[in-house]
C-alpha cells in the first residue's frame, strides 16, 4: 500500500517537473524580452499620439478594423472574411498615406531624442550644468565680459532688489543679450536660482582684498559676494577671455583651455539638484560630453594658431 501511494506521488512529482519545465520553456527570458518591447512600443506610440488628429484616426481604424475582422470569423463568414482581409491591408496602407504629415512629424520628434544629447533643461525648466557650462564657454571665446552668481543655502534676494527681475528660462541667446554693451543690462551681476535667471543688473558688494587691487570691477565683486554669502561666482573677462570662479572669499583663475576641464565641476557644485542622468546611462552620457567638449576645445586652440 506504501509503495503503491510512493509511486502516485512520485508520478505527480514528475508530471508536476514536465509541467514546470514547458512552462519555463515557452515563458522563456527571450520572450519576456520581446513582450516587454513590443509593449514599451506600442505604449510610447499610444502616448505620443492621445490627443492628436492622427490618434483619433488610428482609434477609429482600429475599432472598424476589430469589428470588421470579427463579424466574420464568429459567424464563420468565410467569404466575407477573406474580402475584408484583403480590406485591411489596403486600409492600412491608405491610413499611412492620409496622414503622412502627423506619421512624419512623429518620427522627426523620436529622431530628435539622441542616446548621447542631453536635455538642456529639466522637466521643471530648471537649466543643466551642461547648458550653464556651454553659455559661459561660448561667452569667453566671445571675450564678452559677465558676471553670474548662482544661490544656493543662502538667499541673494537682497541683492536683487537692486537689479532688474527677470525670471526666466537660461539660454545662451538671453544670456547673451543681456551681457551685450552697451545694452541697459549689460552692467552688474546675473543671479541664477533654481537653474532660471532671476535677476540681472544687480550691483555686489566689492572685496577690500589687497591681492585684488589689479583686479577689474567685475572679479571684486565676484570675490566680495563669495565673502558674504555662499554663492559661487563665474566671471569672464572680456579683455583675456578667461574664467574665473570665486568661492569663499577666493578665487579660481582659468584659461579657456583650462575651463573646458575644471568649470562644470564648479557648476555642478553649484546646482548639486541638476546633475541630471545616474547609473550607466548617464555616465556614458556625459562622458561623452565631456569628449566633445575637449574634442571641440582642442579643435578651436588649432584654429587659432
Amino acid at each position: 500500500m506504501i509503495a503503491i501511494a510512493d509511486s502516485r506521488f512520485y508520478n505527480i512529482l514528475s508530471q508536476l517537473q514536465v509541467a514546470l519545465l514547458s512552462a519555463a520553456d515557452y515563458f522563456s527570458l527571450s520572450a519576456i524580452v520581446q513582450v516587454a518591447i513590443l509593449y514599451i512600443a506600442i505604449y510610447n506610440i499610444l502616448k505620443s499620439a492621445k490627443g492628436t488628429r492622427f490618434g483619433q484616426a488610428l482609434l477609429g481604424v482600429g475599432v472598424l478594423a476589430a469589428i470588421f475582422w470579427s463579424f466574420p470569423k464568429v459567424l464563420h463568414f468565410d467569404v466575407l472574411y477573406k474580402i475584408v482581409q484583403g480590406m485591411l491591408i489596403y486600409l492600412a496602407i491608405s491610413t499611412v498615406v492620409i496622414f503622412q504629415p502627423e506619421i512624419r512629424r512623429f518620427l522627426a520628434t523620436v529622431g530628435a531624442l539622441s542616446f548621447f544629447e542631453k536635455p538642456k533643461h529639466r522637466p521643471d525648466g530648471a537649466a543643466t550644468p551642461e547648458l550653464v557650462t556651454e553659455t559661459v564657454l561660448a561667452l569667453a571665446r566671445e571675450k564678452m565680459g559677465a558676471l553670474i552668481a548662482f544661490e544656493r543655502g543662502i538667499s541673494l534676494r537682497s541683492h536683487e532688489t537692486t537689479g532688474v527681475k527677470i525670471d526666466s528660462l537660461f539660454s545662451l541667446e538671453l544670456v547673451r543679450t543681456i551681457f551685450t554693451p552697451p545694452l541697459p543690462l549689460h552692467d552688474g551681476g546675473m543671479v541664477i536660482r533654481d537653474g532660471r535667471i532671476s535677476s540681472a543688473h544687480c550691483i555686489f558688494p566689492v572685496s577690500s582684498q589687497p591681492e585684488l587691487s589689479s583686479s577689474g570691477m567685475r572679479h571684486r565683486a565676484a570675490v566680495g559676494l563669495s565673502e558674504e554669502t555662499d554663492a559661487l561666482v563665474v566671471v569672464v573677462s572680456e579683455e583675456r577671455g578667461s574664467v574665473s570662479v570665486a568661492h569663499n572669499g577666493k578665487i579660481n583663475r582659468y584659461s579657456l583651455r583650462e575651463a573646458e576641464t575644471q568649470l562644470q565641476r564648479w557648476i555642478e557644485k553649484a546646482m548639486p539638484d541638476s546633475k541630471g542622468d545616474r547609473g550607466l546611462v548617464g555616465f556614458i552620457r556625459t562622458t561623452s560630453h565631456k569628449l566633445v567638449l575637449k574634442l571641440h576645445g582642442r579643435r578651436t586652440k588649432g584654429g587659432g594658431k
